[in-house]
């Protein structure tokens, strides 16, 4: 005799729950300090809009472990929902399952979910918190990382692919990460690559973040982490902010939010903000608050190469990546880490059509051996590369200082900078007064009745000659010398126009960047 609706009902419900797991795996994950991957995922997505899929999805262990039964799921959650009212693809593991391991049938999990995700143009969120490779399934786990590497290098530059590491992430779990847009650390995390016996010593917590590459390390140091957070919460708030500033694919504009500053605004107080003096320090971000929406910034790589300030912001309503050195620290100059930093968030901002501003205050790249063994050659060339390839509205102004090849690889007209802008006291030349009057007229100086009186005036009369604004304006290889306190005004008109760009390269299956 058939069964009732309400047996089978009843069977689908005791399933479920067992995906869900029990008080005791939300207990253990509290006291780690993190959330389970299911409060993770409520606190992502906007209240009510997230639906899971392959809910009941199962390891087949027969072969590995003699038919020995596992939780549905098989340690990860993936779905879609609603993030600031778009949607978006998730896939969070699940550290109660196996601390979160990934077999062959937990990788094909979120490799469908990434390509739902490119099918239909969502981001994908990948929340990692897992021991890396399930070696009881052997080679299968190797595979399904393969197909999951396959398949974020599918999605690069289609949609916006975001990782949030949020407990650990070892082996080759890292490379997945290291594949996406972006990615989040908290403090309480960990990445490394390493053997089992250093992954069992994190799973027991018998090593430091120090010695394995926690949050910091890895936001501060190796520059492998965009973000850091204190704790999930945080993380997954930062997350959805990003999102506010991305397109959910190639195809699209980022979101527009209609202005409440006002676009006529003046800045009067960026010519207290940055001192006519070029030796002496300021924070291009009071710069940036300045100028932008509401004095908002999000920045990106914060604690890293801190030399250059890479960012989000908006004008006059519009998304812009912003591209600032930073003359507070190594006074401004251009490293490689500098370099590196800069060109990954350019290529970012074309692949997403986001315009970018450039804020140049910039003495040249940093000297030393260091930087030469280090390749910055190679690496300054990266920088090069990503301005000259990017196709959206490139804006820039000089704010003081411009100088040598740092001129050249700053957006300037050499690499078809749209509209460049100069304040009246920046210094646009191949080095400072001081330096050039030292090398060109050194026996002048050296022979001279009053040494220091002679350097005094050949630094004036080169100032005036070459080190200044209006030689780079004669040429055309700017646009205009402007009032800083005009600077805003003028760049919500030159980004107005510029949205109407239409700018194509020759025909090629795709560049080749300096390694």
């Amino acid at each position: 005799m058939a069964e009732s609706m309400e047996y089978y009902i009843e069977k689908l419900r005791a399933r479920r729950k067992e995906a869900y797991g029990t008080a005791k795996d939300v207990e253990v994950q509290h006291r780690k300090g993190r959330l389970t991957a299911r409060e993770r995922i409520d606190l992502l997505f906007d209240p009510g809009t997230f639906t899971e899929i392959d809910t009941l999805v199962l390891p087949r262990y027969d072969r590995y472990m003699g038919g020995k039964a596992s939780r549905y799921g098989d340690g990860v959650v993936t779905g879609f929902g609603k993030i600031n009212g778009r949607y978006a693809f998730v896939a969070a593991q699940d550290a109660s399952v196996m601390g979160g391991s990934l077999g062959e049938m937990h990788a094909n999990k979120i490799v469908k979910a990434m390509r739902m995700a490119l099918a239909y143009g969502c981001p994908f969120i990948a929340i990692n918190d897992s021991g890396g490779a399930r070696i009881q399934e052997g080679v299968d786990s190797l595979g399904g990382y393969a197909r999951l590497f396959d398949a974020n290098c599918e999605a690069s530059g289609v949609i916006p692919q975001l990782s949030l590491i949020m407990g650990p992430c070892a082996g080759g779990a890292v490379y997945s990460p290291g594949l996406t847009d972006f990615v989040f650390m908290t403090e309480n995390s960990y990445m490394f690559i390493t053997g089992p016996d250093v992954v069992r010593a994190v799973m027991q917590e018998e090593v430091t973040q120090e010695q394995l590459g926690g949050g910091l390390v890895h936001s501060q140091q190796s520059g492998v982490s965009h973000f850091l957070a204190r704790d999930d919460r945080e993380c997954l708030a930062m997350a959805r902010e990003l999102l506010s500033y991305l397109p959910s694919n190639n195809l699209e504009d980022p979101p527009y939010v209609p202005p409440i500053d006002d676009p006529e605004r003046r800045c009067p107080e960026l010519e207290e903000i940055v001192p006519t003096d070029p030796y002496k320090p300021y924070d291009v971000r009071k710069v940036i608050a300045s100028i932008f929406d509401d004095g908002r910034f999000f920045e990106v790589h914060q604690l890293w190469a801190q030399n250059m300030v890479v960012g989000f912001a908006r004008l006059n309503g519009y998304v812009v990546g912003v591209v600032a050195n930073q003359p507070m620290v190594l006074a401004g100059t251009i490293d490689i880490k500098a370099s590196i930093k800069a060109a990954h968030f350019i290529r970012i901002c074309d692949t997403y059509n986001v315009p970018i501003v450039t804020l140049q205050d910039v003495p040249g790249f940093l000297p030393g051996t260091d930087q030469e063994y280090g390749g910055i050659i190679r690496n300054g060339a990266r920088m090069i590369y990503a301005y000259s390839e990017a196709t959206v509205p490139k804006l820039m102004v000089i704010l003081r200082k411009s100088y040598g090849g740092a001129y050249c690889v700053m957006s300037s007209k050499g690499l078809r900078g749209d509209l460049l802008y100069a304040w009246p006291n920046a210094e646009i030349a191949v080095m400072g007064a001081a330096g050039a009057v030292n090398i060109l007229f050194r026996k002048e100086v050296s022979e001279a009745p009053d040494p220091e009186a002679k350097r005094a005036e050949l630094i004036r009369d080169y100032e005036e000659r070459f080190n200044n604004p209006y030689v780079a304006a004669a040429r055309g290889l700017i646009d205009d010398v402007i009032e800083p306190r005009e600077t805003r005004r003028v760049l919500i008109k030159a980004l107005d126009v510029t949205l109407l760009k239409r700018e194509r390269h020759v025909p090629r299956k795709h560049g080749i960047s300096p390694a």
